[in-house]
């Protein structure tokens, strides 16, 4: 595997730590041609965006996603993690993910156990995004306070995907589960924002005054950095998703700000 440039980044004193999970293309059972997964692109911007971002396609053209978790280092505060990743083999994202996830292996890497993250953020509950939180039954972060919009959590029970008997109900009966409605302060510098679109209470984390957003799937590709009006074929709501991603891309690039998003090949894009 050709590694990205892994190295961190600060922002407002917090140091943004990249954690590499995984790197491969969807499986069969959701995997089509890039035109179609992002409709309404021309062909010159495609051809643009592949020779821009080659490490994002294939050998067949094939959309390859990175898979990127985030640690936040706050001083005097919890260390905080945004999303959990892929998870183990008999994850629920084995069905179409490049899994084993490697995200406690990249945490040792940069010298965090499990048991040291304070917070949890699961940006939603995709299970490329929160199949990572639980291993064997138990959770892998047992020291976390797992945050999740209610939002996001009805939206879960309604569709009954397997990621709530494998993924959430293990959390809940560790008490581990925190549900709010709404922004939430996580630490100095470190706010928790309402991104809607991609999924019901989709979130996202803001560090510092609009230096840094780690973005989780508001966006997904590079071709919706260079035309953030181009939807995604599996947006629970494409046109929420398309107004959410448009005015936050505006906002940080008007200040001058860095994205740290899940699934580009470059952790950190402007």
């Amino acid at each position: 595997m050709d590694v990205p440039n892994l190295t961190p980044r600060v922002a407002a004193g917090i140091e943004i730590v990249p954690l590499l999970d995984a790197v491969g293309p969807m499986g069969e059972a959701l995997r089509r041609p890039p035109g179609e997964l992002f409709p309404g692109g021309s062909a010159e911007l495609w051809e643009r965006v592949t020779a821009d971002e080659p490490k994002a396609f294939g050998p067949d053209g094939e959309w390859v996603l990175h898979f990127y978790c985030y640690l936040l280092r706050v001083p005097g505060g919890p260390n905080i993690l945004v999303d959990t990743g892929l998870g183990p083999l008999d994850s629920p994202a084995a069905t179409w993910a490049p899994v084993p996830g490697d995200l406690v292996a990249a945490l040792s890497k940069a010298g965090v156990a499990p048991a040291e993250i304070g917070t949890v953020v699961i940006t939603h509950l995709h299970s490329d995004h929160a199949s990572g939180a639980v291993a064997d039954g138990r959770p892998v972060f047992p020291n976390a306070r797992h945050v999740l919009q209610n939002d996001e959590l009805a939206w879960l029970e309604r569709t009954r995907e397997p990621i709530l008997a494998a993924i959430l109900e293990p959390l809940r009966e560790a008490g581990l589960v925190d549900t709010i409605s709404g922004d939430l302060r996580l630490a100095p510098d470190v706010q928790l924002i309402r991104t809607p679109g991609h999924t019901p209470g989709h979130q996202s984390i803001m560090v510092g005054d609009d230096e840094m957003l780690v973005t989780g799937d508001i966006l997904h590709h590079p071709v919706q950095l260079a035309d953030p009006s181009i939807t995604y074929l599996y947006d629970e709501d494409s046109e929420a998703a398309r107004v959410t991603r448009t005015a936050l891309l505006a906002r940080i690039r008007e200040r001058g700000g860095t994205l740290a998003t899940p699934h580009l090949p470059s952790p950190f894009n402007v």
